[in-house]
């Protein structure tokens, strides 16, 4: 295939009135618009490689080519026949480019891409019209930002650059379009797609950030395509013509009452010299993995560390919308000597390169916690940076070079359903007795017990796969499992543990419940041989289940008062088992022992 060769800089002498013979141009878009007459008409985007028009217009005549595709973007044609003229009150306004016949050198299918970097004419139509001065003459050229826009709208943004009167994020709203603001992109999402009873498309959103405040920017379909690459995260950039509209906080936390969203005619340029500007760079509030246990459900944190270990992608199926959903766990480590699962979604799950072991920054992850476990996820408002150029990262690489991630001793993320807690000893009667369990909070307490009865029915329920949710499933009957929760379809489910025993000391008996972890170290086999054994294999699972009578712990106890229906009942729950350590517990009974001799010796 042979494209056509533009016309360059054709466009200028054209719209300054002189006659081109059948010139070469490039169409970039094109667009109908509204018109009083009877006809349709067309408005198109043309360049010749070094300057485009946004001013153009199609006869009436040639609106069958547009109908038939003919003229779709980046198709290449050569104007047999046009004219200029001005548009506007008595002749005075915006000259414009009228195109009465043209023929197709190379459809758009062909072609795929704008050739060139075409800039608005009228800012250097000057230049090619001025004479040329002599070779000898040395004359410094301005530079020209790169302008990322579809029309002539960076006139006003560069005067705007040039006077340096761009306006505040804080002064936005949607009673004023002429504006130009200067913002550093603190964030980007991926690029996620909808589909409605009203159509389907993409999108992807962004923040922005100067010194008087942030604002979120979102770019649908076209606009999507056309600056998702363009925009890097901490980059500084010139934006303007945006729609303002108020701010949906269902999806946005910024302190702004209004929202932005790119049009047709917005303008976006990369502002070269931001280094010595004064608008804030990205702030990370870096907080140790360690202290991550300590912080508040879906809370949002930054934190580093270094990529341990590489979990597989998973896939589901999303049962509402029938989509397609990808994800990664990763394992981050870091010099608090802990450990915590990130989880990442999308492209970056199924591109992320783990294995050798990178510093992972992440800013703004999400804290999931489930059992006493607490994990990290990313979100659409989350920033991830591997192998970031800061101090804290050359620290922690030489950390872990040298064998520091070797002992990691707290693990953030395992699901021990005890959570941090102090537990006195207690025998049950003195718990019942003192009324644990009737305040606001849970009452804790252990004691040594002995294993009277275990249930075995209603002793495991089938749950969603994956690892952050436990939801019990429906079977849909078709070998497809749906989790509500997770409103998404699976193949397949995982068992979990729900047993009750009853278990008592010298003073008393009373039923407890141990969920999924405890019940495996009780049981000594795991929710799927358990799960497996009472399905299909009744003896094995009395087998398995009657090994556990009789048998004695240490039991680490939640106790709390539960409602159901008019009825209070203090409810028990093991939050932990550990086997007797018999020299540690005789120093617990003559302790006790000591205790009872002072008070009677006081008698």
């Amino acid at each position: 295939m042979v494209l056509a060769t533009l016309s360059a800089g054709v466009i200028a002498r054209i719209m300054h009135g002189e006659v081109v013979d059948k010139p070469v141009l490039q169409i970039l878009a094109i667009k109908k618009i509204n018109s009083t007459a009877d006809a349709e008409r067309y408005r198109i985007l043309i360049s010749d490689g070094k300057y485009f028009n946004s001013y153009a217009m199609l006869a009436s005549q040639l609106n069958v080519m547009q109908h038939n595709g003919e003229l779709d973007e980046f198709t290449i044609v050569q104007l047999d026949k046009y004219v200029t003229s001005m548009v506007g009150k008595d002749g005075a306004g915006k000259r414009v480019l009228i195109i009465s016949e043209l023929t197709v050198l190379n459809p758009g299918a062909e072609v795929k891409a704008k050739i060139g970097e075409p800039v608005t004419y009228e800012n250097a139509a000057k230049q090619d019209l001025a004479p040329k001065p002599a070779k000898s003459t040395s004359q410094p050229v301005a530079k020209k930002e790169p302008a990322y826009n579809n029309n002539n709208n960076n006139v006003t943004m560069n005067s705007s650059i040039n006077s340096g009167m761009t306006h505040p994020i804080s002064s936005l709203s949607p009673y004023q379009n002429k504006w130009v603001i200067k913002a550093r992109v603190t964030s980007k999402s991926t690029i996620r797609t909808w589909s409605n009873p009203r159509g389907e498309g993409k999108l992807f959103s962004m923040d922005l950030m100067d010194e008087s405040g942030e604002i979120r920017a979102t770019a649908f379909k076209e606009q999507c395509d056309k600056f998702y690459d363009l925009i890097q995260v901490d980059s500084v950039y010139y934006i303007s013509k945006c729609q303002l509209k108020p701010a949906n906080k269902q999806y946005s936390t910024l302190n702004n009452a209004y929202e932005m969203t790119f049009s047709g005619e917005t303008v976006v340029q990369l502002c070269e010299d931001a280094d010595d500007d004064p608008i804030p760079g990205i702030k990370y509030n870096l907080i140790p993995i360690s202290e991550v246990s300590g912080m508040e459900n879906k809370a949002s944190v930054d934190t580093i560390g270094i990529c341990k270990e590489v979990g597989e992608v998973q896939s589901f199926v999303s049962r509402s919308t029938n989509k397609e959903f990808t994800k990664r766990d990763i394992t981050l480590v870091d010099m608090s000597n802990s450990a915590i699962s990130l989880t990442l979604w999308g492209d970056e799950a199924v591109n992320f390169d783990g294995h050798v072991q990178p510093v992972i920054l992440v800013k703004g992850s999400r804290i999931n916690e489930f059992n006493g476990g607490k994990s990290l996820s990313l979100g659409g408002g989350s920033i991830m940076k591997i192998n970031p150029d800061i101090p804290e990262a050359h620290k922690l690489r030489g950390w872990f070079d040298n064998g520091g991630g070797d002992n990691i001793a707290n693990m953030v993320s395992a699901r021990t359903g005890a959570g941090n807690f102090s537990a006195d000893w207690m025998t049950l009667k003195d718990a019942r007795a003192r009324n644990l369990g009737s305040g606001d909070k849970p009452d804790y307490f252990q004691c040594k017990a002995v294993v009277h009865i275990v249930k075995q029915e209603n002793s495991f329920y089938r749950a969603c796969p994956q690892s952050e949710c436990n939801k019990k499933v429906v079977d849909e009957g078709n070998d497809q499992y749906r989790c509500e929760k997770c409103n998404a379809l699976y193949p397949n489910f995982k068992y979990r543990l729900l047993i009750n025993m009853s278990i008592g000391d010298w003073t008393s008996n009373r039923w407890v419940s141990s969920f999924n972890e405890v019940g495996e170290q009780l049981l000594g086999h795991s929710s799927q041989e358990v799960g497996e054994a009472l399905e299909n294999d009744p003896a094995k699972a009395e087998q398995i289940f009657s090994a556990l009578n009789f048998t004695s712990h240490i039991f680490k106890l939640r106790c709390k008062n539960e409602v159901y229906g008019d009825m209070t009942r203090n409810k028990l729950t093991v939050q932990s088992v550990a086997p007797i350590n018999h020299k540690e517990y005789n120093k617990h009974l003559l302790k006790e022992l000591q205790e009872l001799t002072g008070i009677g010796s006081s008698n």
